[in-house]
């Protein structure tokens, strides 16, 4: 028997008015609300990421009509406008920080819009949210050297454990780009499991290192929204998404193997 995919939804902000920056990963609350609603009367579960790896790799069932509703960054509107709509719902959620951008003690100044501080984060905690990885300073992990890679997944476990007082245990990578030699810097960081985005939904086969997301954006109407929910016409969706993926993928690759060969030269 063919074991259904599972959709992981990949929002960013949520937010009435968000900047130029974050304005197409933007989603507005009252949409949000909207989704949300729509979940609970197409009947899916949501489930958090831990959840979700640790059934799949232990063979346990999952639910009927599996959901994944994840954040990114760690935006303020996360707590400001969705967690009241996910307690609403009982769903749970996974928020991806970068611990650089949150306000605080550890902030580089790096946010590209209003952002979380700890104490917020630890409200999400507390209300059942799974607080996740998404490196320090949000950089494209695919271009870093050994030494600062892992400075960045460190760096980034460490703050998450200090401030809530326990590791986290799922990651999602920067710009959903990574290779092997990301995934395999994640994994020995601690990470039993990391998202990439893809725009597809997610399959065991990918294996818990590259589980695919699809993107939730401002102009993401109910009709598109529910295709992402149901595995409609995805491909068709993000056509023109995976086009630009593919090309930015040998730039970025070409890029790396320039500075290689600099450095050999030097």
């Amino acid at each position: 028997m063919t074991e259904a995919p599972v959709p992981i939804l990949m929002y960013h902000s949520v937010a009435t008015a968000p900047n130029d920056a974050t304005r197409v990963l933007s989603v507005a609350p009252e949409a949000f609300a909207e989704q949300m609603a729509l979940i609970g009367e197409l009947g899916l579960t949501p489930l958090g990421t831990a959840d979700l790896a640790a059934r799949w790799r232990s063979d346990r069932p999952l639910p009927a009509r599996p959901v994944l509703i994840t954040f990114d960054d760690g935006y303020e509107g996360v707590h400001r406008h969705a967690l009241p709509v996910l307690a609403e719902h009982s769903f749970p959620a996974t928020l991806f920080v970068s611990t650089g951008w949150i306000k605080g003690a550890h902030d580089t100044g790096g946010g590209p819009d209003t952002m979380l501080d700890w104490r917020q984060v630890r409200e999400l905690a507390a209300a059942g949210v799974e607080i996740g990885g998404h490196s320090h300073t949000h950089p494209q992990l695919d271009q870093l050297d050994d030494g600062p890679l892992r400075h960045e997944l460190v760096r980034c476990t460490r703050i998450v454990a200090d401030e809530l007082g326990g590791a986290p245990v799922s990651f999602a990578y920067p710009y959903g780009y990574s290779d092997r030699r990301v995934r395999r810097a994640v994994r020995a960081a601690g990470y039993a499991q990391a998202l990439a985005v893809g725009n597809a939904q997610a399959r065991r086969r990918q294996g818990p290192y590259a589980l695919r997301r699809l993107t939730v954006r401002r102009g993401t109407d109910a009709e598109e929204f529910e295709r992402l929910l149901l595995g409609r016409s995805i491909a068709r969706v993000f056509a023109r998404d995976r086009v630009l993926t593919q090309g930015y993928a040998l730039v970025r690759k070409a890029r790396r193997v320039r500075r290689k060969a600099s450095r050999s030269r030097g």
